[in-house]
């Protein structure tokens, strides 16, 4: 197993444990088959193979994509320069004249790279749409006269767009059905708003029956429901941890958790991603050296990890960090934003994707925003816990209430999924998005593009690099009906620019098929098939089984 960027096939072993990888050499064809059997893992910490791949940037792309950033940087300063003699029109927002000795608000790195190179692709995002986020979107169509600075519509719509880009993992975004029909049943009733904070007169019995849903659908004895995602990470930590705690995040958490870790006033040390050896060290480190010049205990140590990396399409080692967790007496907080109901047999997020109990979580947080269709977060855990966080909690103190019909769609949808509406359409749909998942996954890495993740990732990371492929990809995939993400720095670090691809259950194969030979079509136009491990199935084989050939161009 190679590093962050190789092929990460298995698990790598813990001290004194024995992995499951065996290598059998060459095939009969003369080509290097990787057989990885399907045992326990790690002294029985996995239950199934856990494949990802991060295939090493190749070097020349790495040095022409440095040589793109360079010259286009060298081009925004002399704009710059232009913009500052009246030579070229200067576009972007400046200070009054009454404000030319203040200091200015924003004057850094980004601004610069806003205002020359983002611009320059500012057309492949913010792009309205009109219509459900379902499969299929329809698109307002606009064009910019000034260089991207100011787009016009004309009016037209695009119809029939396939949506590779929204989070509607299950399909549940959608204008018809029952989660439509029980939210405006309970519109009429209640209303859209309820103009009150949960501990005044906002709280509703719809409010305590998704509570109660959602700790049993986790498993849990209790969990409280927040209206923002974004603000169940950010304002519940500072509530969980302060000074004298010690945060160990991963290297590439979401900005929500990054921000609730700087709000909470706590220490941070970050470790490398996914990487166990790192975070295990960390620990020790935190155990016997304690706080920094009072050699203190730290009086908590908090485990920050996410389900599924929503840049990366990994999937967390759970096993290994819920034993690490055991092993030096910290706390777990997981954020399953992407992984809850995108995940496992029932759909139940990465706990039941790799069978281990809630109980072993101390913080389960997810949002309502992805596999439910609507908006929202909520914490799980402990009836302790809970009832801290709702008299703690800034987002549960202070936030307005849910709304009562966002409420219905996700007590109807997770209802679904739990097959409580009498009907197998949730374990469908969840059967179907992993199928799904596992087909576009494996038909990227045959064209040879090269795809970061776990295989059961139904975000899928296609590696651009280069910044001048970053607007030319968004652009032909739209010319030819498909609408894509495309992701680039500061979201990204600065060489690894990519396109995102979320899937869904409600994409039929021949919409995956469609999209496929799309991509393939603008990949080798921009010339995208960077891999050099060309992947070639034996043959179609179920899930546990994950025999390949690896080919090496």
């Amino acid at each position: 197993m190679k590093g962050r960027r190789g092929w990460a096939c298995a698990p790598r072993p813990l001290p004194e444990e024995e992995g499951s990888v065996s290598t059998t050499g060459l095939s009969r064809r003369g080509v290097f088959v990787l057989q990885i059997n399907h045992i326990v893992h790690n002294g029985g910490l996995y239950k199934r193979p856990f494949n990802e791949a991060f295939e090493e940037t190749p070097m020349l792309v790495a040095v022409l994509t440095y040589v793109g950033y360079g010259v286009l940087t060298l081009f925004g300063y002399l704009r710059d320069f232009m913009r500052q003699w009246k030579i070229e029109k200067c576009q972007n927002a400046t200070e009054r004249e009454e404000q030319k000795d203040f200091v200015p608000l924003y004057q850094d790195f980004e601004n610069f790279y806003n205002r020359n190179l983002y611009m320059r692709i500012r057309d492949s995002w913010n792009r309205p749409i009109c219509s459900v986020p379902g499969a299929k979107v329809d698109m307002m169509e606009r064009v910019s006269h000034d260089y991207n600075w100011t787009f016009t519509y004309t009016g037209r719509v695009i119809k029939d767009i396939i949506n590779m880009g929204s989070y509607n993992y299950l399909g549940f975004a959608q204008n018809a059905g029952t989660c439509q029909e029980a939210a405006a049943e309970v519109l009429s009733q209640y209303g859209a708003g309820v103009c009150s904070t949960r501990r005044e007169m906002g709280n509703l019995d719809k409010h305590e029956e998704l509570e109660k849903l959602v700790a049993r659908f986790l498993g849990v004895e209790s969990a409280m429901a927040y209206g923002m995602g974004f603000a169940t990470n950010s304002m519940n930590i500072p509530a969980l941890v302060g000074k004298g705690c010690l945060i160990l995040s991963d290297e590439l958490n979401h900005a929500s958790l990054v921000l609730g870790a700087r709000l909470s006033g706590a220490t941070i040390r970050i470790f490398k991603h996914n990487n166990m050896q790192s975070l295990e060290k960390l620990l020790k480190d935190a155990i016997v050296h304690g706080q920094p010049r009072t050699r203190r205990p730290w009086k908590k140590i908090l485990i920050l990890v996410e389900g599924i990396y929503s840049m990366e399409g990994s999937i967390v080692r759970l096993p290994e960090v819920i034993a690490l967790k055991k092993k030096y007496k910290s706390y777990l907080y997981l954020d399953e934003a992407h992984s809850i109901g995108a995940l496992g047999p029932n759909g139940r997020g990465v706990v039941d994707y790799f069978g281990l109990s809630p109980e072993d979580v101390d913080v389960m947080m997810g949002t309502f925003t992805k596999s439910f269709g609507a908006a929202g977060g909520y914490i799980g855990g402990k009836k302790e816990l809970i009832d801290y966080l709702r008299t703690h909690s800034h987002s549960a103190v202070y936030a307005t209430s849910m709304s009562p019909p966002v409420v219905e769609q996700i007590i109807t949808s997770m209802k679904c999924i739990m097959g409580e509406d009498g009907t197998s359409v949730g374990k469908a749909r969840v059967q179907q998005l992993a199928e799904n998942t596992r087909y576009f996954r494996r038909r990227l890495k045959e064209m040879g593009f090269i795809i970061y993740g776990n295989e059961d990732s139904p975000v899928v990371p296609l590696m651009l690099y280069m910044p001048a492929k970053i607007g030319a990809f968004g652009r032909e995939m739209l010319k030819r009906n498909i609408g894509v993400v495309v992701v680039g720095f500061p979201a990204t670090p600065i060489i690894e620019s990519r396109a995102r691809f979320c899937l869904s259950a409600a994409h039929t194969k021949e919409m995956l098929d469609t999209a496929l030979k799309e991509i393939n079509e603008v990949g080798d136009l921009l010339q995208l098939k960077y891999s050099r491990h060309r992947l070639v199935p034996l043959l179609d084989r179920p899930f546990d089984e994950t025999t390949y050939e690896e080919t090496e161009d």
